[in-house]
């Protein structure tokens, strides 16, 4: 068995001056502060139940995961924005207004990660919809519409992806996500975490939430495929109503490209995300490898703690 099989599988998320790590029992993210320090913030894991069970449902556990961790990450990401170009003398003024509105914070951060992570799919499957609709009259029929519609919203996500590149703060956390690919792959590879070592891993990663992306434009066609339409609205609540279909199928075929990323043949599959991962991924700087180093770190420490006070029944103290 390799070396690669007898790891646990670690996910992680970009966010602004820095990388989060998620394990089985908490997420962590670092962050660069303005004087060059790296700071640490974690959320501990809830265990739900009904969504520890949903979550060993297949075609299922996709859509409660992607909203799990679309709701965590948006908690990570709201600490990172808040320290954001603040020096950390200044903090005092931070804890307080997140001391005030601390349960507003926790209801609040977790309600529009969620509904923003709704809404943009319900945009993006909506609007190629119309514009294809629009060109009807040249490419009528059931097939030829459902191409088309697949093509325009392939062209909207490249095309946004692309646009925000040019921001430069929207291309340092692209950097951080290339860091936070090269340390998995460094560590999938068994290499110890070297600012060096991790550099000379790729950027990009068949488990990458990019690759998800785009596994929901190439599946979405061939679901919408199957499922005929009379009339434009018909259509739009068709697909609005299969998008946890969508997405559920899309995890499944992003977990299996990446069982199968080692396997001649077969790890072409899982090529057409690693391309949109050259817009979604820049080789970043040594000091951002620095911060995904410690994030991951963090994140091993922290799991390793928990899982000894599981063992004993409670805190180690």
């Amino acid at each position: 068995m390799s070396q690669q099989n007898q790891k646990p599988a670690y996910g992680g998320q970009a966010i602004i001056e820095g990388v989060m790590f998620a394990g089985k029992r908490i997420t962590v993210s670092a962050i660069r502060r303005k004087n060059n320090a790296i700071e640490y913030y974690e959320e501990r894991k809830v265990n739900r139940p009904v969504l520890q069970k949903l979550k060993k449902i297949p075609f299922v556990r996709g859509t409660v995961a992607l909203i799990e961790a679309t709701s965590v990450g948006n908690k990570h990401l709201n600490y990172a924005s808040d320290r954001l170009d603040v020096h950390p003398d200044d903090d005092g003024e931070i804890e307080s207004a997140e001391k005030t509105s601390k349960m507003a914070m926790i209801f609040g951060v977790a309600a529009v990660g969620v509904f923003a992570f709704l809404f943009g799919n319900v945009l993006f499957t909506a609007i190629p919809v119309f514009i294809a609709e629009l060109f009807s009259p040249i490419f009528p029929g059931h097939v030829a519409q459902n191409l088309l519609e697949g093509f325009f919203k392939f062209l909207i996500l490249v095309g946004y992806i692309y646009l925000i590149t040019f921001m430069p703060l929207i291309k340092r956390v692209f950097q951080y996500h290339g860091a936070e690919h090269k340390v998995i792959n460094a560590y999938e590879a068994g290499k110890p975490l070297t600012v060096e070592n991790v550099q000379e891993h790729s950027r990009l990663h068949y488990r990458c939430g990019s690759s998800f992306m785009l596994f929901t434009v190439i599946i979405g066609v061939m679901i919408y495929l199957l499922v005929p339409f009379d009339n434009i609205i018909e259509r739009v609540v068709h697909r609005l109503l299969l998008i946890p279909v969508v997405l559920g199928v899309s995890y499944e075929v992003l977990q299996g490209t990446n069982k199968l990323r080692n396997i001649p043949v077969l790890k072409w599959l899982g090529l057409p995300g690693l391309w949109l991962q050259l817009l979604t991924t820049k080789q970043p700087k040594d000091d951002q490898v620095e911060v995904s180093i410690a994030s991951f770190e963090k994140m091993l420490e922290r799991e390793k703690t928990l899982e000894d006070e599981e063992k004993v029944g409670g805190p180690i103290v």
